[in-house]
């Protein structure tokens, strides 16, 4: 092999990479270049990446909060270091500093000495744009993180298992759950929601894998045909009646009451209803019954402590025929990700929870006297794509 050829090649196409790559061929050949780097690291290559990760973060952290983004952006062309730092009301030698970061993560070009200007991938971090918000709720976590080795050496080495006493509630100096923390700060809450909403964009409805006519068969419209528990504004079990018109049957949404007020106040179809409740208490005699329970992302929130008592009052208030669905991002009992390991690890830091396999699912619902039935995947699982594990009475 001409690595001397190949080095040319490469950085042509990096220079000039076709503007019509699909999406399957663009994270293909960032997966090969991703295993290229690990492979040509040496040692100190290894640790410099590792050790200055949180770098990155501050520095896009710091533009976005100092609007050099949208200042940038909004030029359309170099502007000076003394012309930003005006404009940002901020030091031209801190601004120098982070456009340095900024140059060396391809987000700014630099023409000359004084001399910047922002590239397209910029755009993404402008005011308006959602993953500028998700890069401030992600970002957020960053301090947390990185302290994370202090306090296992305070606490000992044993995984977190208390949603209201754990990391998070040690490196905030809290005695609040993360959530609650979450509502005393509203530019994070906003960047909360906001990422929660791009993490559902372009993926499709459990009920467009899951074979609802199937199990719903005998439903008639006196039944609860469907429980959302965590269930938001109500926004997939409008989806799923507008899905449906025909499947007879009360749908109801679950969630703390002025979440559910909120829904409520926007106008709901006719037989959906929105119902106040704490999962971490008994369910309401209102829902006893129901054919499905349904819950997305809710319980990688908790960890099994909490978890097992979400589980035991769905439970009790389930009967012979009900079906207790679960979506969520599944881990594969080998060969994670580094993505999905990295959220597993913001997912301690925040609630001391965990992302689960199927057998950490399976488990845990046995423990409290459910079986699994099946498990139903959409056809692409794409990153961030929900796996359905449905549950029964054992």
């Amino acid at each position: 092999m001409d690595v001397s050829e190949l080095t040319k090649n490469i950085a042509s196409f990096a220079a000039s990479p076709p503007s019509d790559l699909s999406a399957e061929a663009r994270a293909g050949l960032y997966g090969a270049v991703s295993q290229l780097r690990d492979a040509l690291m040496d040692p100190l290559q290894a640790t410099l990446r590792f050790a200055f990760g949180v770098h990155e973060t501050s520095a896009v952290l710091l533009a976005i909060n100092m609007k050099l983004f949208d200042l940038a952006v909004a030029a359309g062309g170099p502007l000076t270091v003394d012309e930003l730092a005006e404009k940002a009301s901020a030091d031209p030698l801190l601004v120098r500093r982070v456009l340095r970061m900024l140059v060396g993560l391809s987000l700014f070009t630099q023409h000359s000495v004084d001399s910047f200007s922002a590239k397209p991938l910029a755009n993404i971090y402008v005011t308006g744009s959602p993953l500028r918000e998700a890069m401030i709720h992600l970002g957020s976590h960053t301090s947390a993180v990185a302290r994370l080795p202090e306090y296992f050496a305070q606490n000992g080495y044993k995984n977190p298992d208390d949603a209201f006493q754990g990391p998070w509630q040690f490196l905030e100096k809290t005695d609040k759950h993360y959530f609650d923390w979450l509502a005393d700060h509203p530019n994070l809450q906003h960047a909360f929601n906001t990422s929660m909403t791009i993490s559902r964009m372009g993926q499709v409805h459990w009920f467009e894998f899951y074979p609802v006519r199937e199990k719903l068969s005998g439903v008639s419209a006196s039944d609860t045909t469907l429980v959302d528990i965590g269930g938001g504004v109500g926004h997939d079990v409008v989806a799923f009646r507008n899905q449906f018109p025909d499947i007879p049957g009360k749908l109801v949404f679950e969630d703390l009451p002025s979440v559910v007020a909120s829904g409520v106040a926007n106008g709901l179809p006719s037989g959906v209803e929105g119902v106040g409740h704490d999962f971490l208490h008994p369910q309401p005699a209102s829902v006893k019954g129901a054919k499905i329970y349904y819950m997305q992302a809710v319980l990688h929130d908790w960890p099994d402590k909490q978890a097992r008592t979400i589980i035991k009052h769905i439970h009790d208030v389930m009967v012979q025929g009900s079906i207790l669905l679960i979506n969520e991002n599944v881990l594969p009992e080998e060969k994670v990700s580094l993505y999905q390991a990295e959220i597993d690890l913001s997912m301690m830091v925040a609630f001391s929870s965990l992302e689960r396999t199927v057998k950490d699912f399976k488990k845990l619902l046995e423990s409290e006297g459910l079986r699994l039935a099946h498990v139903y995947k959409p056809a692409a699982m794409t990153p961030g794509a929900g796996t359905v594990l449905e549950f029964v009475l054992a």
